[in-house]
C-alpha cells in the first residue's frame, strides 16, 4: 500500500474528499535543485491535490489522515495513463502511412503518417476517459482513508 498524509476537507457519501500536499522527488540526489524537476516545481509551485478516498476509517471533516492505494492499482493505471497514448500515438502513424502513404506523392507523404498518429492519439485518450471512468468502481485502483493520524485536527478556512 502506497500512503500520503491528507486532510479532509468535505465528506460525500461513503467517501471523503482529502486534500494532500505534492511532494517534490527533489532532495535526494547530488544535483540539488539544478535539474528540470526542480524548475518545474519552482514554474508550477506545491499546489494541494484533492483525491476522492473510500472512507473506511469514518474520518471527519478537517483531521489528519493517511490515504493509501494499492501498489498493483498505481502500476495499472500508470501503464494505462503512459502506453496508451503512445501506443496510439505511433500506431496511428503507422497505420496513416501505411494506408494512404503510398497514394501521396512528394511533399505530402508524411501528412498521412501525421493524420493517422493524431487520430490514433485522439482515440487512445477516448479510451483513457472511458477506463477512468470504468475505474472508479475497481476496489484495487480506489483510494481508501486508512487511518486517522493522531493528534490535533487541522482547522479549515472557508474559501480555502
Amino acid at each position: 500500500m502506497i500512503e500520503e498524509s491528507g486532510t479532509v476537507v468535505a465528506i460525500e457519501g461513503l467517501y471523503a474528499h482529502v486534500e494532500t500536499e505534492r511532494r517534490s522527488a527533489c532532495g535526494g540526489c547530488a544535483a540539488h535543485g539544478a535539474c528540470g524537476t526542480s524548475l518545474i516545481e519552482r514554474y508550477f509551485g506545491r499546489r494541494a491535490i484533492r483525491v476522492r478516498a473510500l472512507n473506511q476509517a469514518q474520518a471527519a471533516v478537517g483531521e489528519r489522515v493517511i490515504v493509501g492505494i494499492s501498489e498493483q492499482g498505481l502500476l495499472s493505471a500508470s501503464f494505462a495513463v503512459y502506453l496508451a497514448p503512445l501506443v496510439g500515438l505511433v500506431g496511428g502513424a503507422l497505420a496513416g502511412d501505411g494506408l494512404f502513404g503510398g497514394f501521396s506523392a512528394g511533399r505530402y507523404a508524411d501528412v498521412a503518417a501525421l493524420a493517422g498518429a493524431l487520430l490514433g492519439f485522439a482515440l487512445a485518450l477516448f479510451w483513457l476517459r472511458g477506463y477512468s471512468a470504468r475505474s472508479r468502481s475497481r476496489p484495487e485502483q480506489q483510494a481508501v482513508v486508512c487511518r486517522v493520524e493522531r493528534g490535533l485536527p487541522v482547522r479549515i478556512l472557508p474559501g480555502s
